[in-house]
């Protein structure tokens, strides 16, 4: 079911492309093992009129951890540049299908702006059903944004571990198993390896169908439940760098499960300090 909010269909934005106030973006963001430049895949194909948000760029330079939410006025001078504002739907994409863009969709969560969705299926989908392409970027026209920052959307390090301790909410990482369990190398050099104590495996591409669509909300209760996770207590999405963990708040969103939050440092923070337990093995 389309959902404006959460999750849309390709059908749905070919229907609505034209909407002068619809603004889409592409979000594409890789890990290096990928092998994959975003932004020149974004130059060589995009859907009309999509704008490129840089994950990387589009945020917290302050900080030494990756791509980490970027202050209130620095997300709002770039949502403006691109044209981007008040009154807009947005839907976001990436070119992997569903992969970096509920990062996105996160972002504008956290700074309040409700009217944004996911492309399902993202740029791989509408390519294979035929629908246009363009390869020169819009000319935007700068517009007026108000935020209001959700702080309860996003957890800090502190924060998580005190939940870790009390076990009062389920801690969800979307990393792969061999990583989440410790057998597998962090792609980032210097990182422990294993997962936050108390945390559950929900590896980010398990919330895929094959086509690299989102499962239905049907799927995705039965998948939490074979996880043996808590939906009466509040979630805390993790990953490997705050990207993968959004597609847990999505498909949280998606079967009506609204008290989450993410955790912007990831493992990236987690692994680096050797003062914060970890956990090995199967949770």
């Amino acid at each position: 079911m389309d959902d404006p909010k959460t999750l849309v269909s390709t059908e749905w934005l070919e229907a609505h492309l034209k909407d002068p106030d619809l603004r889409v973006l592409d979000a594409s963001w890789f890990l290096p093992a990928m092998n994959r430049d975003a932004k020149a895949g974004y130059a060589e194909a995009h859907i009309p009129g999509a704008r490129f948000f840089d994950i990387d760029e589009i945020s917290d330079n302050r900080s030494e951890l990756p791509h980490m939410a970027a202050p209130i006025e620095k997300f709002v001078s770039r949502m403006r540049a691109m044209g981007v504002g008040d009154g807009h739907q947005v839907v976001v994409y990436d070119q992997a299908g569903i992969f970096s863009a509920p990062r996105v969709w996160w972002n504008f969560r956290l700074m309040g702006k409700m009217d944004i969705a996911v492309l399902d299926g993202g740029l791989p989908k509408w390519i294979a059903e035929g629908r246009e392409t363009e390869d020169l970027p819009p000319m935007p026209r700068d517009r007026h944004m108000t935020v209001q920052r959700q702080a309860h959307l996003v957890k800090d390090v502190t924060q998580v571990a005190h939940a870790s301790k009390l076990g009062d909410h389920e801690i969800l990482d979307a990393r792969p198993y061999g990583r989440f369990i410790g057998q597998d190398d962090e792609p980032r050099p210097g990182l422990r390896k294993g997962h936050i104590p108390g945390a559950k495996s929900i590896p980010w591409d398990s919330l895929l169908n094959a086509d690299a669509t989102m499962k239905s909300p049907d799927d995705l209760r039965a998948l939490f439940a074979a996880a043996k996770v808590d939906l009466a207590k509040p979630a805390i999405c993790s990953c490997g760098s705050g990207v993968s963990a959004a597609m847990i708040a999505l498909a949280l969103e998606r079967v009506g499960h609204l008290n989450w939050s993410l955790y912007d440092g990831a493992w990236a923070e987690w692994g680096m300090y050797n003062d914060l337990r970890i956990a090995t093995g199967e949770a």
